[in-house]
């Protein structure tokens, strides 16, 4: 059937001014506003991009957005751990040859990363083959420490220029900062008190950080500078552990004794298996915020004083508790480390033996794999997906949408 469509003077004045308003857009820094009619977003690929339901958050009065970021990434991790094993290609597989065990194939349709640990090795071909199907490729030291990485990064020009103006604004920064750190507090006071809920009277070293933790998060919400800010954290923080021992169980090894926090040796078995699984977070939270379009190494209150990135460091404080703490603490608890067979001790230090390591990351890999329900959205999310949500959460502060960021916590 044929349908004439009369083009008259209206119609031409329409095109035109759609055409004048596409380059409008193109050439400003600005994003344009999400729309207010809904029914628009359902079925928009970019809605899981720019999150139309949790921009008119506060326009709803109560009611929950409807979820359309999906639940989990697509794909797995797939972690080379063992020394000299090297990843090659075959067609659209990636095969990974060990030394010892015998050759793994895998499709490249089922992988998201790769994590090359220690002397793992990459071909030419297989990298190739990963950068062209966006896979991030990661390389990390026997200690979880992140050497340099591939990943797949959104178009981002305009994103960075927006963040830039926005976190060069000391006002901004320090209200990012603020909210961040009353978060990261709160998780952790709320996890000391929730570990040890129903097992009689709190020992009194909890009752102490419980309180050391209240008064940091009174101080931090209405720290005037960064630097009181930091200081209500680091007194929260000292607190927390001294406090996380008695998470511990009476009757573990006594080999696994936590000395207190310590990071760069670690002095105990405790503290190894800790900074390899924050070494494991910061991968996630960098892989996330490179894939959002955001840029890493512009952040609103870590200082840059090492290698490492400022939003990193910032967006990981948000999730040390709920996807390594907790549960890393329950695995200690639950005698999953070999206190003899999982580590080596070497003068100053103790290290993951590689045993270890694999039960560590087995440990965060699963725990990524949990879905938690979101305490202020009200929808459900795998960790990993979380950390992609609360990246695009942030950079809705500088766009004026929603106001949702690092307001989740535990329940």
């Amino acid at each position: 059937m044929t349908v004439r469509v009369p083009v008259d003077a209206d119609l031409r004045a329409e095109v035109r001014a759609a055409i004048g308003r596409a380059r409008e857009l193109r050439d400003s820094v600005e994003r344009p506003p999400v729309t207010q009619n809904d029914r628009l977003c359902v079925r928009c690929s970019l809605a899981p991009v720019c999150l139309p339901e949790e921009a008119r958050f506060d326009d709803r009065d109560g009611e929950q957005p409807v979820r359309l970021l999906p639940e989990h990434p697509h794909g797995q991790v797939l972690h080379v751990m063992e020394s000299g094993a090297k990843v090659t290609r075959a067609g659209d597989e990636l095969v990974v040859r060990g030394r010892e065990l015998p050759d793994v194939r895998l499709p490249i349709v089922e992988i998201a990363q790769v994590v090359l640990h220690g002397y793992a090795q990459i071909t030419t071909q297989a990298l190739r083959l990963c950068v062209s199907r966006d896979i991030g490729v990661h390389w990390t030291t026997f200690g979880g420490n992140l050497i340099g990485s591939i990943a797949p990064a959104a178009p981002s020009a305009q994103r960075h220029l927006r963040q830039f103006k926005a976190l060069t604004d000391p006002s901004i920064a320090l209200t990012l900062a603020r909210k961040l750190v009353v978060a990261k507090l709160e998780s952790q006071l709320r996890y000391l008190l929730r570990a040890t809920r129903g097992a009689g009277p709190r020992a009194s070293i909890v009752e102490s950080a419980a309180s050391t933790l209240r008064d940091a998060v009174r101080r931090a919400a209405h720290a005037e500078s960064p630097a009181s800010l930091l200081g209500h954290e680091g007194n929260g923080a000292a607190a927390y552990f001294e406090g996380l021992p008695a998470l511990l169980a009476d009757d573990i090894d006594d080999r696994m004794t936590f000395l207190g926090r310590s990071r760069q040796p670690p002095r105990d078995r405790i503290n190894a298996i800790l900074g390899y699984a924050y070494g494991m977070l910061y991968r996630e939270v960098l892989q996330a915020i490179v894939a959002v379009g955001l840029h890493p190494g512009v952040g609103f209150y870590h200082r840059p004083r090492s290698a490492a990135h400022t939003l990193v460091l910032d967006l990981m404080e948000l999730f040390r508790v709920p996807m390594v703490d907790m549960p890393v603490v329950a695995a200690i608890n639950r005698r999953t480390f070999d206190a003899t067979d999982d580590f080596s001790e070497v003068p100053g230090r103790v290290l993951l033996a590689e045993s270890g390591r694999r039960k560590v990351v087995e440990i965060i890999e699963r725990r990524k794999a949990d879905t938690w329900r979101h305490s202020v959205v009200g929808y459900s999310l795998g960790y990993a997906r979380l950390i992609e949500l609360e990246v695009r959460l942030l950079e809705k502060e500088w766009m004026n949408e929603g106001g949702l960021f690092a307001r989740f916590r535990l329940r």
